[in-house]
């Protein structure tokens, strides 16, 4: 169980990253607050009453107080980020208690564990604003939506942000071949098909293979892992709570797993040639999208079928038009060479992606 105590105070410590203060004298209560700081991957710092300095309690990012140490606790400075933590389900006299202290939350373990490890891992994160997170999804077989994301993440990367490339097509033939980094240690998917509940969003970062300064999320080469739905939505909240850009190579298909990204994308790219047959078959995988997905414009690429134009795409589909994806000769060669989409800062390919991150900046955060 967890209840909300909603009142005005300073924000003093708002802000910090680091472990959780803990203040309790109860033996069996701090093993279990020790554990679910491990189970958030988070060092507290443990006291039996205010420190003495009083730097800990005004710096922690959280304190949790036993409901034993409430007493001693009631005169020290408010500050928001304080729970008080007990155990009796049926003491009411428990939420006087947190007023007289001045906590935002009364936890009563062990119903509400889980709250308290996410809120844990928050604040040892430092959780900031989530990643803009764009979807790329092909309008049909061979639109180039692969080679238009990992560019569009290349290029986020080498202008300074946080970037992380998620391949969430297990039948692509893997995005870390794209970029050249197949044989590039760390983790794929098949490592996070048991996931549930909270993935650390720093452990994740650091576990995948780096590749042209950005962070890969990519198949084996084993043979295909059903990824449950439940693992797909807590890697991308994960990834996402790290804060930057992700960019999510999407299949054409929508199964529930597809359906745990689209719900964490803020704006989906749909790429389509400009061809007849291409614009009606990016109508039905549209359609299917846009039923998750409310944010959702297309990337016209040439060349253009005679009587289309990027224009008559949008129109035709009914769909915001996000740009003209431009061609780029000789990308096929520069990937043998091992050179990633995108990898040309004066590229035509390079120059879309850069003014499509520069539009997302100026709307601060919405493109």
């Amino acid at each position: 169980m967890a209840g909300t105590i909603t009142h005005d105070r300073p924000a003093a410590a708002e802000g910090r990253q680091g472990g959780p203060l803990i203040v309790t004298e109860d033996a069996d209560l701090l093993d279990d607050l020790l554990r679910l700081c491990a189970a958030a991957g988070a060092r507290p710092e443990v006291h039996h009453g205010v420190p003495e300095r009083g730097g800990g309690w005004e710096a922690a990012p959280l304190v949790l107080v036993g409901d034993d140490a409430a007493r001693r606790v009631r005169g020290a400075a408010r500050r928001r980020g304080v729970v008080l933590v007990g155990r009796d389900q049926d003491d009411s006299g428990v939420w006087r208690r947190a007023v007289e202290i001045g906590a935002d939350h009364v936890l009563l373990l062990p119903d509400g564990e889980q709250w308290l490890v996410d809120r844990i891992a928050d604040v040892a994160e430092g959780v900031g604003p989530p990643a803009l997170t764009v979807g790329v999804i092909g309008g049909r077989g061979g639109a180039g939506s692969s080679t238009l994301a990992c560019a569009l993440a290349v290029t986020s990367a080498r202008e300074g942000r946080r970037t992380l490339l998620v391949d969430a097509d297990p039948l692509g033939g893997g995005l870390d071949v794209l970029l050249g980094g197949e044989t590039a240690e760390g983790l794929r998917w098949p490592a996070f098909a048991a996931s549930r509940g909270r993935v650390g969003g720093g452990a994740l970062e650091e576990s995948l293979p780096e590749l042209h300064a950005l962070r890969v999320l990519s198949w084996d080469r084993g043979d295909c892992v059903a990824i449950a739905p439940e693992a797909v939505r807590a890697v991308l909240a994960a990834a996402r709570r790290r804060g930057g850009t992700v960019v999510v190579d999407l299949p054409r298909r929508v199964d529930e797993g597809v359906a745990e990204a689209l719900a964490q994308v803020d704006m989906g790219l749909l790429v389509v040639p400009a061809e007849l047959r291409a614009v009606a078959a990016a109508g039905r995988v549209a359609s299917a999208v846009g039923m998750v997905l409310r944010d959702l414009r297309i990337a016209v690429r040439g060349p253009y079928a005679p009587g289309l134009d990027d224009k008559e795409v949008s129109r035709l589909l009914g769909l915001p038009l996000a740009g003209e994806v431009p061609v780029e000769t000789g990308l096929l060669a520069a990937n043998e060479r091992g050179a990633p989409p995108g990898g040309d800062i004066r590229g035509p390919l390079a120059r879309f992606c850069s003014a499509f991150w520069e539009r997302a900046a100026v709307a601060g955060g919405g493109v």
